[in-house]
This record gives C-alpha cells, sequence and structure tokens, in this order.
C-alpha cells in the first residue's frame, strides 16, 4: 500500500495542458497532480479529459522509479466529476491507472467510499488506487476524522485552506488557518495519514513559503502541495531531514537499542519511546529521499 506519509511535494499542472506533464515529471517533485477540476473551466473538461486518460496510458516523460502520477477529478455530486470517474474506471478495467486520485471538497466518509468502491469493482488495477481527500470547507472540517478512518485506500488528508477560507468568511492568512490546519492534523495522525498542506500562493516570495513549510512541518504535515516548479526545491528542503537531524535520530536509535527500549538518555536529553517514534519517522524520510 502506497505510504503517502513519506511525500514531500505534488506538483499542480493543468489536465487542459498535456504538454506540461512530462515537464512536471522532470522536476525534482515528488509527483504531479494533473487537474481537472479547478484549473480546467467549464467549456474544456470533457476535451481535457479524453487528453488525459490518453496520456495516462503511456506516461510518457515519466522515467523517475517512485514518481508518483496524481489524478485530481472533479466532485463527484456533479455531473463533471462523475464522468471523470466513469473514464477513471475504463482505464482501470484495461489495467492503467494514476497512482493516486485527488477528490476535491470531500464533506463525507460516504462519498471517499463511493469512490473507492467504484474503483475496486472495476478489479486489482482500481482496488490498488491511492485516495486522497481533500478538506476545503467547514462541514469537510467538522467531518474530517470520519473521513480520515472511511476507507484503507485513503491514504491522505489535502488541507484546501483557500476554499476554507472562503466558507469560513475568515481572510486567508496563517492565523485565520491555524485552527484549521490543527483539527486536520489530528485527524490525519489519528488514521496514520499523510497530511499535505495547501499551496502557497505567492510563487516569487521564496522566503515566504520556506517559512510557511517550515511551521507546517512542525505542526505535523507531511508535505505541501506546490503550484509552480520553482516552489519544489523549497518544500523538499523544509520536509527532507537534515544531516544534523538524521545522525540525532540514529543516536536515539543506538541508545534505544542498547537500553532495550528502556528510558535512556543520548546527549544529556532523556529517551523514551515518543521520542523514538519520531526518529524513526525522521530515519524512514531520510531512507526514502
Amino acid at each position: 500500500m502506497l505510504d503517502l506519509n513519506l511525500t514531500r511535494s505534488l506538483l499542480f499542472t493543468p489536465g487542459s495542458r498535456p504538454d506540461r506533464f512530462a515537464k512536471a515529471a522532470a522536476t525534482a517533485a515528488d509527483g504531479l497532480i494533473i487537474d481537472l477540476e479547478d484549473a480546467v473551466g467549464p467549456a474544456d473538461k470533457a476535451t481535457a479529459r479524453v487528453a488525459v486518460m490518453d496520456w495516462l496510458r503511456g506516461r510518457e516523460g515519466v522515467k523517475r522509479a517512485g514518481f508518483l502520477v496524481c489524478l485530481r477529478i472533479n466532485s463527484v455530486f456533479n455531473d463533471f466529476g462523475l464522468r471523470d470517474l466513469v473514464a477513471v474506471a475504463e482505464l482501470a478495467r484495461a489495467s492503467v491507472v494514476p497512482d493516486v486520485i485527488l477528490l476535491p471538497k470531500v464533506e463525507s466518509a460516504a462519498e471517499v467510499d463511493l469512490v473507492a468502491r467504484h474503483l475496486r469493482a472495476t478489479g486489482p488495477a482500481g482496488a490498488g488506487v491511492a485516495l486522497v481527500a481533500l478538506i476545503e470547507s467547514a462541514a469537510g472540517l467538522e467531518e474530517a476524522t470520519r473521513i480520515a478512518k472511511s476507507t484503507p485506500v485513503l491514504r491522505a488528508l489535502g488541507f484546501g485552506g483557500v476554499d476554507l477560507a472562503a466558507d469560513l468568511r475568515a481572510t486567508f492568512c496563517w492565523e485565520s488557518m491555524l485552527a484549521g490546519r490543527g483539527r486536520l492534523v489530528q485527524a490525519a495522525s489519528m488514521a496514520g495519514l499523510g497530511l499535505l498542506d495547501v499551496p502557497y500562493l505567492d510563487i516569487n516570495d521564496d522566503a515566504g513559503i520556506s517559512a510557511e513549510c517550515q511551521r507546517v512541518r512542525a505542526m505535523g504535515f507531511s508535505g505541501k502541495l506546490a503550484i509552480h516548479p520553482r516552489q519544489v526545491d523549497f518544500i523538499n528542503a523544509a520536509f527532507t531531514p537534515t544531516a544534523a537531524e538524521v545522525e540525532f535520530a540514529q543516536g536515539v536509535a543506538a541508545a534505544y537499542d542498547a537500553a532495550n527500549g528502556g528510558v535512556c538518555t543520548y546527549k544529556g536529553k532523556m529517551i523514551d519511546e515518543p521520542v523514538m517514534l519520531s526518529a524513526r519517522r525522521t530515519l524512514a524520510r531520510a531512507t526514502k529521499q
């Protein structure tokens, strides 16, 4: 089962621009998100859907092992989303699927389960697709824990802060979104899911995106979504353990093992099971990268 806890960066690419898919795959991002929702206007959705499904059959330009090809479909509560889901199901029956499907504006566990059941009915390929639920409304935030526990193929939550701010009648800024972020950290943690933060909207603010990445990583987020290739390096840097962090985690692990799992100290700091758990996460992320 795909573990999205180790995914640092996913780069959005409009589904109406298949010429950009390979370019996105050539970046340092851990994966690309082909977007059939917000990035494609209603008049272009049908054409984009056909182009995307054609591209998925060959994944032209994707050469890096482990690179994730993700697809954001439209909401399954509208005609566009239902048509997207049917198109993916047709591919799945031919054993061709994206690695991950992002579900926008999720507000209930039932809609995640609906998509999972639909894909599972197509056979092994469809059953193996990982899902990400994007929480973008007050209703979704209220149901976050139930959504997180909805189905085993749900592997991450995504924080849709821009839409959430609009729904809450709030300004989209760090302070107003702090409570929402914290709520999703709790829900994702309870279900063992990855947690991806909202894209940073100013693509030229290098200091801003770096600072925000550090903040959300400290909160418990596992990665961040990107809307421009130049953001990827800043995101990856923030979510990749530093040499000092890896060295400390290795020392913690060695001390804990030497103490046979008992409470011990390392460099003057008390080491117990919670500290060891954090060290294991650091080492797993460092190994993945």
